[in-house]
């Protein structure tokens, strides 16, 4: 169980727990203007919460491969002021049926392309891209976005170049990306990234999370703040 200042999240049936990527992503996300979200690959249905939190309107609908994901989601969903207005989804983004538009698509997706694969199904499918494809990923959000939509992701700092890449093959521009460092003399370690087929002025900032072991930087208490207890 993680607990948050408005939501808790309970993770027992979830390959993938509460981690700092997602978190981060939850509350950098450009979802102020939103009507409609959606979140792939929802896993415990964190972003999507913490979207619902500070939008206090938009209607968000959150899809996940893993059955049993969904089942988290949906009981994380349920015991949090904001049921009214997610809608959980068991489906590969590839395969929904959903012909919807969003003004916003949010995604803390499987990256590890090469590394070694691990003997629990459930948590290769959410931590690598065994069934996950970028090139998909940014057709998908090219055909489901709205006009001025933006995609909003987080990746490692390895597969920038090949995501911008892809981006590209699809018209999408990036317009906001966070550097994410773990401290002040470590390298970047994870990109917060968005995209949008609109042209925007490209804006680049960096994020430390420390400035020593549990010591966070002022930054990102600023960001987390409505969040972490």
């Amino acid at each position: 169980m993680f607990k948050f200042k408005q939501f808790t999240i309970q993770q027992d049936k979830c390959a993938m727990k509460v981690g700092t990527d997602g978190v981060l992503l939850g509350a950098w996300a450009n979802c102020k203007k939103a009507s409609s979200v959606l979140d792939i690959g929802t896993g415990t249905g964190l972003i999507a919460l913490m979207i619902a939190q500070r939008n206090t309107t938009c209607q968000i609908t959150a899809i996940d491969i893993n059955e049993e994901a969904i089942t988290q989601a949906q009981e994380n969903v349920d015991n949090s002021p904001w049921n009214d207005r997610i809608t959980l989804i068991h489906s590969d983004f590839k395969t929904i049926k959903d012909q919807k538009k969003y003004d916003l698509i949010v995604s803390n997706p499987p990256f590890f392309e090469n590394s070694l694969i691990c003997e629990d199904n459930k948590r290769t499918l959410a931590r690598h891209t065994t069934e996950f494809s970028y090139d998909d990923f940014f057709a998908f959000a090219e055909k489901h976005l709205n006009k001025n939509g933006i995609l909003s992701m987080v990746i490692p700092t390895e597969i920038f170049a090949n995501c911008l890449t892809l981006a590209q093959k699809y018209d999408f521009l990036l317009i906001r990306r966070t550097n994410v460092l773990p401290t002040l003399d470590k390298p970047t370690k994870r990109l917060l990234l968005e995209f949008s087929q609109d042209y925007q002025p490209s804006v680049q900032s960096d994020l430390i999370i420390e400035t020593a072991r549990h010591q966070y930087t002022e930054d990102f208490k600023a960001l987390t703040k409505e969040f972490y207890l």
